[in-house]
């Protein structure tokens, strides 16, 4: 090996030699995971904009009637529109969509009978009826009760005159219950029509004077 030194500045200088391969191998690793991370960005951009567009789609599927919420309803003997969520309870929608807050709204959970209205003339328990179960039939409240004129249902009068009502919470539901009951029965006996309230809890204990309105008005019918 020759003793003479070397410089930067003489050109016989060797050019330093490293084996690339390894470094090669490094630089197209990180070239390859950058060019996957990108793809990844790349592929969820796209996908973020096909749920866009596809959810735009469903929105048009709703409005031509694949998730129909506007509903026609017969309350009361009118028919009502109304939009509905797909979850949402008939007591919901009575009270806070069509503004008859005659039904009350208790227990929410199928058990004090305050929110008992009659769907095709039978005593059902609103807050666990789905509002798009009922739209092909007839949903009556308490507020449907009375004539054109004014004049009470009998069962509201025998209420009246019975002194039925105690803070009056549970009365709509009570009545609801008679009515339906006295359609189906319009003589029962009192075991009967107690049987047919039992559904209905009352907070001050005034069974005896539910029962009593209910024979009464079974009397004045």
């Amino acid at each position: 090996m020759s003793d003479k030194k070397l410089t930067s500045g003489d050109s016989s200088y060797p050019e330093p030699q490293f084996d690339s391969g390894p470094v090669t191998d490094i630089v197209s690793a990180k070239a390859s995971r950058r060019q996957f991370i990108k793809g990844v960005i790349a592929s969820g951009v796209v996908a973020s904009s096909a749920g866009l567009m596809y959810g735009c789609a469903q929105e048009e599927v709703a409005s031509t009637g694949g998730v129909e919420r506007l509903l026609r309803l017969t309350i009361n003997g009118q028919t009502r529109n109304v939009d509905v969520l797909p979850n949402e309870t008939l007591a919901m929608t009575l009270r806070y969509k069509l503004n008859l807050t005659g039904t009350k709204l208790g227990c929410d959970r199928g058990e004090c009978g305050a929110c008992t209205v009659l769907i095709d003339d039978v005593s059902t328990y609103s807050c666990s009826t789905l509002t798009h179960t009922v739209r092909d039939r007839s949903i009556t409240t308490i507020e449907g009760l009375e004539a054109a004129d004014g004049t009470l249902h009998p069962v509201q009068q025998a209420m009246i005159d019975e002194l039925g009502p105690q803070c009056g919470f549970c009365t709509p539901g009570q009545i609801m219950s008679a009515v339906a009951l006295l359609r189906a029965n319009p003589n029962p006996t009192r075991d009967e029509a107690r049987l047919a309230l039992s559904g209905n809890l009352c907070r001050c204990g005034a069974y005896d004077h539910y029962l009593n309105s209910v024979m009464r008005a079974a009397e004045m019918a």
